[in-house]
């Protein structure tokens, strides 16, 4: 598992959950070196091994999406592999939900008993068209019973948008300025897990882990979308025991 990550929330003990770094695959050139991604330009047959080295650590083969940026959720349960979403959910268990990201924020949910799990994949498209309100919604449990996770993903300090990206969230919610600090440049540097910390207490998820990583700075360790075009994606997982 080399340098996976292992989210450190307290979550309850049959909540399981995962997230891929940059190793321990056998992807080369600017896919090195665990690309899960196969619509990327990577060889596909190092994708296959890579997802066969991510699935030894699995309970079940994940529900992988089509990911567009949107806030569809579906059933990991009953998904079919490449259904267009960009969030998961799942009841049952086994049954794993993921997304892929290079920048853009992987969100995990759970609910203090156990019983349901999600996943979101929150750029800030997803994040302005509502992604993590839709990934509540169909957890189907009160929102203070649920605990959130924030994955690696490009930091409040590397992340420069133009001002439509702001407009874009200070049209839903006027304290979304606060995660916006302007350049010299006119551009904006936007906070991601602030954000998405807003949107989750808005929609009544109080208690928030994780967050800190920049996907973008930490070259050795992430693939950045922005930092290389060229690149691979991580997995993020979540699933019941």
């Amino acid at each position: 598992m080399t340098d996976w990550i292992v989210p450190d929330w307290p979550a309850p003990a049959n909540v399981r959950a995962l997230v891929t770094t940059r190793a321990g695959g056998v992807s080369i050139g600017p896919y090195e070196s665990m690309n899960l991604a196969t619509h990327v330009g990577d060889d596909p047959a190092a994708v296959m091994e890579n997802r066969r080295r991510l699935r030894a650590h699995l309970p079940a083969d994940p529900a992988w999406l089509n990911q567009v940026h949107g806030r569809r959720v579906v059933d990991a349960a009953g998904a079919a592999c490449g259904v267009e979403a960009d969030a998961a959910f799942s009841r049952q268990k086994h049954a794993v939900c993921v997304v892929q990201t290079a920048d853009c924020l992987p969100l995990l949910l759970c609910d203090d008993t156990g019983s349901v799990v999600a996943v979101a994949h929150a750029g800030w498209r997803g994040l302005a068209g509502g992604v993590i309100e839709a990934a509540v919604a169909a957890m189907q449990v009160p929102a203070q019973g649920l605990l959130a996770w924030l994955g690696p993903a490009i930091g409040p300090r590397a992340f420069e948008v133009g001002a439509d990206v702001r407009e874009a969230f200070l049209a839903h919610a006027p304290e979304a300025a606060a995660a916006f600090v302007v350049k010299e440049n006119g551009k904006w540097l936007a906070d991601l897990y602030r954000l998405a910390g807003q949107r989750l207490n808005a929609a009544g998820v109080s208690r928030v882990f994780g967050g800190g990583c920049c996907t973008l700075s930490e070259a050795e360790r992430f693939y950045s979308f922005r930092r290389d075009k060229a690149t691979g994606r991580m997995a993020s997982l979540i699933w019941l025991e």
